[in-house]
């Protein structure tokens, strides 16, 4: 990737690689196997890095951008049916609502029926076990490449090092001509490997923060979901006007609905939206919704 470059031009350019006895392919070529072999290994981690670190960065963004979907036109839907419609085929959210519709489904069927609440809470939490495992997938890579890359260079800038003591005692004297290939190979093999594990650590932490985010937003999403499943609709999160909200609005929009004898929530305080009281019906004047949470 780009260090490759950055190393090849610090080697020199290919018309003048026969001038510099100490360049890159010069050293790997002196080191012989090994040399070759802990490159390729360095180089290979690098590609697999920065493929993983993409490719998951193109999944995470797509989940963040059905959510926001999901704020702005889920919960205006008659049943989850046509909300669920809405949603792309292959979204998280949309694999969500078709398990609990399936669960939902399933649960009349039991022969010994367990508590409907704790039927769901289950086939929910299943559902978005196996979301948040699959956008852990290459992780795991990720974390093992920023802590073997740079212990693989070490081991290249040890046999450096030995084949430089070796020169020395065949030579019978340190010359800078006599050790300066070896140590230079050495030297580039510990550059490598800090080059590969540096981006490979700070890639693995940042899609783990990422990922977090977005299992809390699922997280917020599926006990919304289930609230409005045991309660046949009439539980259901406030929406926020003009569909311009994010996770942290959303989640205000959540923790400003009142229970049942609560103190009334002032005029002004939540979006505008049409929905229904606890006992069915129109809210108006304020246009808030007021939720019983059981």
């Amino acid at each position: 990737m780009s260090f490759v470059t950055v190393l090849t031009a610090a080697a020199g350019a290919p018309a003048a690689a026969g001038d510099n006895p100490y360049g890159l392919f010069q050293a790997l070529k002196e080191g012989g196997v090994i040399s070759w072999t802990v490159f390729i290994i360095l180089v290979s981690f690098s590609v697999f890095s920065f493929y993983i670190l993409f490719t998951k960065l193109f999944e995470q963004q797509k989940i963040i951008g059905q959510g926001k979907k999901v704020r702005s036109s889920f919960w205006n839907s008659a049943n989850l049916k046509e909300a669920s419609s809405k949603l792309d085929q292959r979204s998280a959210y949309r694999a969500i609502v078709d398990d609990a519709l399936v669960a939902q489904e399933q649960h009349g069927k039991l022969t010994n029926p367990i508590d409907q609440h704790d039927w769901m809470a289950n086939s929910l939490a299943r559902s978005q076990g196996s979301i948040g495992a699959r956008l852990g997938e290459g992780l795991a890579f990720l974390a093992t490449v920023g802590s073997t890359a740079p212990f693989i260079g070490l081991f290249g800038t040890v046999i450096g090092i030995y084949r430089a003591l070796i020169k020395i005692g065949a030579a019978g004297q340190a010359s800078i001509g006599t050790v300066a290939g070896p140590v230079g190979e050495a030297l580039i093999m510990t550059a490598l490997g800090l080059v590969v594990a540096v981006p490979a650590v700070l890639a693995y932490n940042w899609l783990i923060r990422r990922n977090k985010s977005i299992m809390e937003d699922l997280a917020a999403f599926t006990n919304d979901l289930h609230g409005y499943i045991m309660s046949e609709g009439k539980v259901k999160p406030a929406m926020i006007a003009g569909g311009a909200a994010n996770a942290g609005s959303a989640s205000v929009a959540r923790g400003s609905q009142t229970r049942t004898g609560a103190a009334p929530t002032p005029a002004g305080t939540q979006p505008l939206t049409t929905g229904q009281t606890s006992t069915g019906q129109q809210a108006g004047g304020t246009g808030t919704t007021t939720v019983d949470r059981r």
